[in-house]
């Protein structure tokens, strides 16, 4: 077989025991929220096999028993009839020709129910329950359920198990001495916290046997107190792979760390330099994870000799067929991951089911079809945003006759905003990969153009969909028209470039944004994982406990001195991003941005804001006033679609003005084209 001409080292089979993949990309484990509902494993099936392309596909994580789910609705392999029902999503996969592993996973201290438990009665900051520490009856029972799960995923028709090890869970607690402070055989030394592990490994091969995958997830990075060295790390995966696994995947971080491990802050592969000592230490493969979003990205981790495959999640979220379209070296065609988090972790912890922003179609497979137009229309599209971009293609990947209207001279609306904010960039892919989808569905662009009625009515068009976006909202102020104030779009276009102190007033997402922007040129920490790491206070040695170093670098002064305001009482950045908004907080607090909640404007002029606070005036300093208060619709197009004679659809922010709602805004622009 010849090499693939476009990611050779990607597109290498690699011999795993009785299986061979047919390339090194994992779809890595993810919890979608379907795992324990109604109908949820009918849809899982569809959402994996859909994505069979992959190498390896590991499914979101079933526990043991039912004291390791992680909330209180079960998500379970423990039973004949677990077995049974699961049976639909390995025959789905293995009919699309792929290859599927079930994820066991037992949460430990993480688990969201009464029941939890723990080697130590330790609780975990980011959960309010204290477990109960297991007994060693306990103990010996749970490695017998770990190898009865295994079996049972055998008799469902998976072709192994991944046995998750890392990111904070049951077995990672026994491995840590910051969670396991037990004094009998399962607790103390290395050789005793490991030993629970090699246990779960050992028994989950003897229930399986040898042509069975096991996939060990370990902690190449707990990246908390107390745990484990790099050498230790390294001692681990030796003893795994001496008790029986097939192969390592690696996990970064705990859930209660205070690194950022996916997030937009995180540099793209910033973590695969964590799994080259793993790799060098053991005989068989070796999975890098985390931020890679990248076929090309993926290739050079391959080649830099850093892991033997890669695994990613959220990129399988956004692009259902990322590996089909890499392998055919078409690179614009592939729906890039922006990290953004909104439809998938956020909706997760919320217990909402996932989806994609740039892809709402994903986790929703049988609900978002793709069937032809009964009637093919002409249909006018005003407005190039997230919202119109979606309509457009959908709309003309039916059949319909589209023209996309935008006045501005680029498509992206919001997007190009958003691009310019640290960790952002990646937007501009989205905006590409529109713009490459609108050329492949023959839709007519016109740029720089705005539409009149004559000009609709001329071209006859059957209908208009209005998806003209938002305009920053301008706020009540005295003063407002002062020189000092600015709209946030003038300042992220460059229109005007702020002073040594500024003002922020708002601070919902968009606030957060432009005050990330300010700071942009202290730190640009988000771009290399060497800044990263010394920013973050990372040991890249991994001598440190946990692989954390003393502290972060020392953060050089700001470039400006910003104040963030808004007439609300309460803490700054409860709207933002579940599982995002604190890393915002925690840069901004780290180079001191003040936050000032709960003040009444009462002007703006030569010497800055002028706000009540508690009753009392204040004058706050400020060369630049940033209006960050909200958008109202931009409809002022709305006249003249209705006089276009065609009925009219109003969707996205024109619809509805709240913050920069992209996923909103795509899915609408999704769903209404399957209407038309």
């Amino acid at each position: 077989m010849s090499a693939n001409p476009h990611y050779p080292r990607l597109f290498t089979p690699l011999r795993l025991g009785a299986v061979t993949l047919p390339n090194r990309l994992i779809m890595g484990s993810m919890h979608t929220g379907l795992e324990a509902i109604e109908g949820g494993l009918d849809r899982l099936a569809d959402f994996y096999r859909e994505r069979a392309a992959a190498g390896l596909i590991v499914t979101g994580g079933f526990a043991p028993n039912q004291a390791g789910n992680l909330k209180a609705h079960p998500a379970v392999m423990a039973s004949n009839d677990d077995a049974r029902r699961h049976r639909v999503i390995p025959q789905a996969v293995h009919q699309a020709g792929g290859r599927i592993l079930l994820q066991v996973l037992h949460s430990g201290r993480y688990g969201y129910h009464g029941d939890i438990v723990a080697p130590s009665a330790v609780r975990a900051p980011i959960n309010a329950v204290t477990p109960r520490a297991l007994t060693g009856t306990e103990i010996e029972r749970t490695i017998e359920d770990f190898g009865r799960a295994a079996a049972l995923a055998r008799e469902a028709g998976y072709d192994g198990v991944e046995i998750m090890g890392s990111e904070g869970y049951l077995i990672t607690q026994f491995l840590a001495p910051r969670t396991n402070q037990r004094e009998d055989e399962w607790g103390g030394s290395l050789v005793n916290r490991m030993r629970f592990a090699e246990a779960v490994v050992r028994r989950s091969r003897q229930r399986t046997g040898d042509d069975f995958i096991i996939l060990f997830r370990i902690s190449a990075l707990d990246l908390v107190d107390g745990g484990l060295t790099g050498a230790e790390t390294v001692a681990v995966a030796r003893a795994i792979e001496a008790a029986g696994a097939s192969m390592l995947s690696s996990g970064i971080g705990w859930h209660e760390a205070r690194i950022p491990t996916i997030a937009q802050a995180v540099p793209d592969g910033g973590f695969a330099w964590a799994t080259r000592p793993i790799k060098q230490a053991v005989g068989i493969p070796v999975a890098a994870s985390n931020r890679i979003n990248r076929p090309e990205l993926a290739e050079q981790i391959l080649a830099a000799g850093q892991a033997d495959l890669v695994a990613m999640a959220r990129p399988f979220l956004a692009d259902e067929h990322f590996v089909e379209k890499a392998a055919a070296g078409d690179r614009k065609g592939i729906n890039i991951c922006i990290a953004c988090n909104q439809a998938c972790l956020d909706q997760y912890f919320v217990d909402v089911p996932i989806s994609c922003l740039v892809n709402p179609r994903a986790a929703r497979e049988a609900e978002f079809t793709s069937e032809p137009a009964l009637r093919p229309r002409r249909v006018a599209v005003l407005g190039g945003g997230p919202a119109g971009l979606a309509a457009a293609v959908t709309a003309a990947e039916r059949g319909h006759k589209v023209t996309l209207y935008e006045a501005s001279g680029e498509l992206g609306g919001q997007f190009n905003l958003a691009k310019r904010i640290p960790g952002k960039a990646v937007f501009a892919a989205s905006i590409d990969y529109f713009a490459d989808r609108l050329r492949r569905a023959g839709v007519e662009v016109r740029l720089g153009q705005r539409v009149d009625a004559r000009g609709l009515r001329a071209a006859g068009h059957d209908e208009v969909v209005l998806a003209t976006g938002v305009s920053p909202r301008r706020p009540d102020i005295p003063g407002i028209d002062h020189r000092s104030v600015c709209s946030y779009v003038d300042l992220l276009t460059g229109r005007v470039s702020a002073g040594p102190r500024v003002a922020i007033v708002g601070a919902g997402g968009i606030g957060f944004d432009v005050a990330l922007y300010l700071l942009e040129g202290g730190h640009q920490a988000h771009l290399q994982p060497a800044a990263f790491a010394a920013y973050w206070g990372l040991d890249q040695q991994l001598t440190g406990s946990g692989g954390l170093a003393a502290s972060g670098a020392p953060t050089s002064p700001p470039p400006h001195a910003i104040t963030m305001l808004k007439r609300q009482a309460g803490p700054f950045g409860t709207g933002l991003g579940k599982t995002t908004g604190w890393v915002h907080r925690a840069v901004l607090a780290r180079h001191g941005v003040k936050s000032i909640a709960g003040v009444t404007y009462q002007g703006i002029d030569d010497a800055g804001v002028h706000v009540l606070l508690d009753g009392k005036p204040q004058c706050l300093a400020a060369d630049t006033v940033v209006i960050c208060a909200g958008q109202e619709p931009l409809r002022d197009l709305e006249p003249v679609a209705h006089a276009g004679a065609a009925p009219l659809h109003v969707i996205g922010g024109a619809r509805l003005a709240t913050e920069l709602d992209a996923k909103r805004a795509i899915e609408e622009g999704v769903r209404l084209a399957m209407r038309l």
